[in-house]
């Protein structure tokens, strides 16, 4: 597993109605109504490569959400050229991208390395496994995906929760800022990521990365 095939997918041409977040390749397109968008989804469908694929379609009123990949280290060559086809099929059915809607979220459990359990979430949560040794998805795609962290040991904690918020570059700063507006700090940051938390303690963090930019985190303030 290598930056490779994502960061090739980033710098394909044709694929401006695309993002690249924690799981990989995903569109989101708005049309005129819910019945437009199921027989966006049926023309999709249709696509060979896509009926021979693991994508989700998700409806959601008359928007549709596509992903075709489930996880980031999964993107290769063939997929760019199928994000392609189905641009190709939105144009033809007059929907267009909402690339500002595109999220995902993410449930990070961190512990040291020998109390790490991937094999309990997946059996509690009914997920199955991908690529990554470290992730584990919902099968039907409406859920978070969950990813161990691993502790440094030196750190005196043993266990922690966080969610992570994975969004495209573009859309950062505005969700930050929403974040902030609602009474939320920042409690560290990086080119990447920005770390927040509520009055409580709770953490949650906004992260751009693999999506191509950068939060601009030298300017920010916590």
């Amino acid at each position: 597993m290598t930056e490779e095939g994502y960061r090739a997918f980033l710098a394909e041409p044709g694929l401006e109605d695309w993002v690249v977040l924690h799981g990989g390749a995903v569109a989101a397109f708005r049309t005129a109504s819910l019945a437009d968008a199921a027989r966006l989804a049926t023309a999709i469908a249709d696509i060979p490569a896509v009926a021979a694929s693991s994508s989700i379609l998700t409806l959601t009123g008359a928007r549709l959400t596509v992903r075709l990949t489930r996880d980031l280290w999964e993107l290769e060559a063939a997929t760019a050229e199928l994000a392609r086809e189905v641009s190709a099929v939105v144009r033809s059915h007059g929907a267009t991208p909402d690339r500002a809607s595109v999220q995902e979220v993410q449930l990070a459990i961190a512990g040291k390395a020998a109390d790490l359990d991937l094999g309990f979430w997946r059996a509690v949560l009914g997920y199955a496994s991908r690529v990554a040794p470290d992730n584990a998805v919902d099968p039907l795609g409406h859920g978070a995906t969950v990813w161990l962290q691993e502790l440094d040991d030196a750190k005196p904690l043993r266990h922690a929760m966080h969610v992570d918020v994975s969004v495209p570059a573009a859309q950062g700063r505005a969700r930050l800022e929403a974040a902030l507006a609602a009474g939320g700090r920042i409690v560290a940051l990086s080119d990447e990521h920005w770390t927040l938390s509520d009055r409580a303690g709770n953490r949650v963090c906004i992260a751009v990365w693999p999506d191509g930019g950068t939060t601009g985190a030298a300017e920010d303030r916590a």
